[in-house]
């Protein structure tokens, strides 16, 4: 029988990176707050914050201030960093992770509540 979850022992590491983690998220929903990410992404609110200020510098992420709070804005025609994926844009990556999920993973993942519904 298999299982989509790893194996015991198979080691801590994931498929995406940290900082892919954190701009999934952001491109998911522009408005989330760094407390929110940090819960979602299971890292510090420190991780994130200089996850964000990497990504701000690389030029994938901008910001607006909208009250007291930001206001993403994800620049998809960026490419990868790495040499081996040079000339690809991120935009496709995050297109599959952004789009809708099944119903069965729609199911199976736990929504946190947003900012109206605490």
């Amino acid at each position: 029988m298999s299982s989509t979850r790893p194996e015991s022992g198979a080691g801590d590491w994931t498929l995406l990176s940290t900082h892919a983690r954190v701009l999934v998220e952001i491109a998911r929903d522009p408005d989330v707050r760094i407390r929110d990410l940090a819960a979602e992404c299971d890292m510090t609110e420190r991780a994130v914050q200089r996850i964000v200020a990497d990504l701000e510098q690389a030029g994938y992420v901008s910001h607006t201030r909208v009250g007291r709070r930001n206001r993403y804005t994800v620049h998809t025609d960026q490419t990868f960093r790495h040499h081996a994926h040079a000339g690809y844009q991120v935009g496709p990556l995050l297109d599959l992770f952004t789009a809708p999920a099944t119903t069965r993973n729609r199911e199976s993942r736990q929504r946190r509540p947003g900012p109206q519904e605490t």
